[in-house]
């Protein structure tokens, strides 16, 4: 047998298969149609060979094929004077090709063809591959991978009903890489560097750097989305899922630093706005409440105060006298003498007692605990522009880190 390769048609990572066009040439013996001793050949059509002898051949990985027929049925029967026969047929034909993506795009594959008689044992039929076993590689062209070269091999295959003769040809196929250079890699490239514009924005600007933030974290997700589409869905990470996967993480990372800028720098206003107030309320609780008892305030608003002041209105009498009832606030908080303690049980229905006298779970006050020394270890920020200054370094140059970690790995391995 030999073949000769028309075209690559198609190949297909989602289907796990390849098209391709070729033509088929088995050559035999057979002398019973000897008509000369002299070298003569009879060319003869396709249907002559429904009236002999021909071989059951056959492809095993095949998954949908076509002869053509236009104008005719394409297949030629050659006859030569010393009973030589040579049998060839042009077709179509989907072939599986189990493929290894785990390198996708920067993969090779191999899609082979394999060849075996359908009923003839090997005890019948031997077949095997002429000197030139293929021809057409050299002028074949796909439009994502480029025909590195070719490799036969014949085999025996042992199935249920026999042993079997199968020759194979497999093609070495390396994948161009320029299509996802422009359509994935360097618009992924691009939506990571305008994540880093946001560090030059002012950060008072929250709407303008918060919408970029978020834009480029949908389009990269856009864009991963529209690779997956096209590929199998595989258990295992391919080498475009672990790029795309950390620009996520790079523009994400972007958008989580306006997030500490913003929380570093309204948490320190705050603070500093807590520091001036404190001092003033502070001399306004000393004038209302002068005593050191703790302090209980209504917990459920829709209660009213009136029937609980009117209850214990006697014992207010001795405890509170020399309070004026008009200092109350409206949320019910006044001072508590000894006298009040014994006549009110504490934890009552619609009260919480403010202070120590509450014992707090243990696991609260460890992860207070624990928060406030990781707050003491942390660096203080006194200008947040520090944080921008230092991401504006960080963030390329990681970013450069690993595009080089990951071409070095991928296209020398």
């Amino acid at each position: 047998m030999d073949l000769t390769i028309a075209s690559f048609d198609a190949i297909s990572e989602v289907n796990m298969d390849y098209t391709i066009t070729l033509y088929l040439n088995q050559y035999w013996k057979d002398e019973r149609l000897a008509f000369s001793n002299q070298y003569e050949c009879l060319t003869l059509s396709g249907d002559f060979a429904e009236k002999i002898w021909v071989p059951d051949t056959f492809f095993a990985n095949d998954k949908n094929s076509f002869l053509h027929d236009v104008t005719e049925r394409n297949k030629l029967v050659r006859l030569s004077g010393d009973g030589s026969i040579t049998y060839g047929m042009r077709f179509t034909t989907t072939l599986a090709c189990m493929m290894d993506l785990h390198y996708y795009p920067l993969d090779s594959q191999n899609c082979t063809v394999e060849i075996e008689s359908y009923g003839y044992t090997v005890m019948d039929v031997v077949m095997y591959w002429k000197d030139r076993p293929v021809r057409g590689v050299e002028e074949a062209e796909l439009p994502q991978f480029t025909l590195l070269g070719y490799k036969p091999n014949d085999r025996k295959e042992k199935l249920a009903t026999g042993i079997y003769q199968r020759l194979s040809l497999s093609f070495k196929l390396q994948r161009n890489i320029g299509y996802f250079i422009f359509q994935t890699y360097l618009p992924s490239i691009l939506i990571v560097m305008l994540s880093w514009v946001s560090f030059w924005i002012n950060h008072e600007a929250t709407s303008a750097r918060v919408a970029l933030g978020i834009t480029t974290v949908l389009t990269m997700t856009t864009i991963s989305t529209g690779v997956r589409s096209s590929l199998p869905r595989i258990s295992y990470v391919k080498a475009i899922d672990i790029y795309l996967v950390m620009c996520f993480v790079f523009v994400f990372a972007a958008l989580l630093e306006y997030a500490a800028v913003n929380y570093t720098y309204w948490g320190a206003r705050a603070k500093k706005k807590s520091k001036k107030v404190k001092p003033n309320e502070t001399k306004k609780n000393e004038k209302k409440n002068p005593g050191n008892d703790e302090i209980i305030e209504l917990q459920d608003i829709r209660m009213s105060p009136l029937p609980s002041i009117r209850n214990r209105k006697i014992s207010l009498q001795y405890a509170c006298s020399d309070i004026d009832s008009a200092n109350f606030p409206p949320s019910f908080r006044y001072t508590r003498s000894a006298a009040y303690m014994s006549n009110y049980r504490i934890g009552g229905p619609g009260f919480k007692l403010r202070g120590n006298a509450v014992n707090k779970p243990r696991f609260l006050r460890a992860l207070r605990k624990g928060a406030n020394v990781l707050r003491a270890s942390m660096p203080k920020i006194k200008d947040v522009n520090i944080i921008d200054t230092y991401s504006r370094i960080v963030f390329p140059i990681t970013f450069l880190i690993f595009n080089i970690a990951y071409w070095l790995f991928y296209m020398l391995d």
